[in-house]
């Protein structure tokens, strides 16, 4: 049987979209969430295993990358409902900042106590402090297990990678001073690339509010909600600036303005799932675990005070802004999966002092086996733990 390489693509799609179903009974009865799952099918069937995917389809995991992480950031602005948060608003505030902040202190710390220089570990310490809003979204869809606690962690979660680029910012602009480079450059990359998001996120989100439902009268088309997606996916990297920011800020803007708000995340949550498949398949395809045998103790650091620095800031912002003790004692657990996002800015730092790639990409390539494997499996525990309190 002659197979190009086209149908060999339509193969391997069609077959992880079934043995997804495989992987999602599975996980409903186990203590393995689905995106754990997922991710070790890929490391399987990728190069590191069988190597059963097709090139053509490992060649598409950026765009199925961005994809994903468009609706996944579309449908966390839609859980920032304002009205919700009357309440809660100063946890989530708290929490996510000191969530970042102090990973990032702790993170440059013990990298600069074993040797490494300033400026890579101020570097680590800002690329420590994101986390991966796809693995932790799926968690909380896939558990149904829905309380005060799992809303308030969406809300952290989706603005802790706000703070891991300002964070970053920050970082880059010291390390650049460190090294006699000038800092204005990296400053105005951070400045654009937060604020022309939410610029862009309410270009698009505001009218899209108000023009949503109203093309067909009763409730929005599918056309609608992809289009204002894919649209602002498209302009942010157009424009250069956060693409999950612009997303969330527009899904911020449709659910606190639009008559029908509920719809367009209907709509999304629809049709989601097989791209949140490829994504968590090819994601572990294209783990590398050679890596992991050369990182050596930077690498064993950068995981444990990740760990801890996530801990302790969400502890610490759950103490100042009167958390209950549920949410300051695993909040922070719920946050430690780190995949897309910590990568991306690895990237961008690497392109900024690129005698520094190697370590890296190293660290943070090989310990996001640990956190994107593990990571959702803490999620899911602490869930389980809310629903007991």
């Amino acid at each position: 049987m002659d197979i190009s390489n086209q149908s060999a693509i339509f193969i391997a799609i069609g077959a992880l979209l079934l043995i997804s179903l495989a992987v999602n009974a599975v996980g409903q009865r186990t203590a393995l969430p689905r995106v754990t799952l997922l991710l070790l099918l890929g490391v399987a069937a990728g190069s590191e295993g069988l190597n059963l995917l097709p090139e053509g389809l490992t060649n598409s995991f950026e765009l199925v990358t961005d994809i994903a992480l468009l609706m996944v950031g579309f449908l966390l602005g839609g859980k920032l409902v304002f009205a919700q948060f009357r309440n809660s608003g100063s946890q989530v505030l708290w929490i996510s900042l000191m969530g970042a902040l102090v990973t990032a202190i702790l993170v440059y710390l013990g990298a600069a106590l074993i040797g490494v220089s300033y400026d890579v570990a101020l570097l680590l310490g800002a690329i420590a402090s994101a986390t991966a809003p796809a693995a932790i979204y799926d968690v909380i869809d896939e558990s149904k297990l829905q309380s005060n606690y799992a809303n308030t962690l969406l809300a952290v979660v989706a603005i802790d990678d706000a703070w891991a680029l300002l964070l970053f910012g920050v970082c880059i602009a010291i390390a650049s001073a460190i090294n006699g480079h000038a800092i204005a450059d990296s400053l105005a990359f951070v400045a654009w690339d937060i604020g022309g998001a939410v610029l862009l996120g309410l270009a698009i989100g505001l009218p899209a509010s108000y023009l949503t439902g109203r093309m067909k009268p009763g409730q929005p088309m599918l056309i609608e909600a992809m289009g204002c997606v894919l649209l602002c996916g498209g302009l942010a990297q157009a424009f250069h600036v956060s693409y999950l920011i612009s997303a969330i800020v527009m899904g911020v803007c449709i659910a606190n303005f639009a008559r029908h708000h509920d719809y367009p995340f209907h709509e999304i949550e629809n049709i989601e799932w097989p791209f949140m498949v490829l994504f968590f398949v090819l994601a572990g395809a294209s783990i590398d675990l050679s890596a992991i045998v050369t990182i050596g103790l930077l690498g064993l650091v950068y995981t444990v005070t990740r760990c801890l620095g996530k801990w302790l800031g969400a502890f610490i912002g759950g103490t100042l802004s009167g958390a209950p003790a549920m949410t300051r004692n695993w909040m922070g657990l719920a946050m430690l999966p780190q995949a897309g996002v910590g990568i991306g800015l690895a990237l961008a730092a690497a392109q900024y002092f690129p005698d520094h790639r190697q370590v890296l990409l190293s660290v943070v390539v090989s310990t996001t086996v640990f956190f994107e494997l593990a990571g959702p499996v803490l999620t899911r525990l602490t869930l389980q733990q809310a629903m007991r309190h």
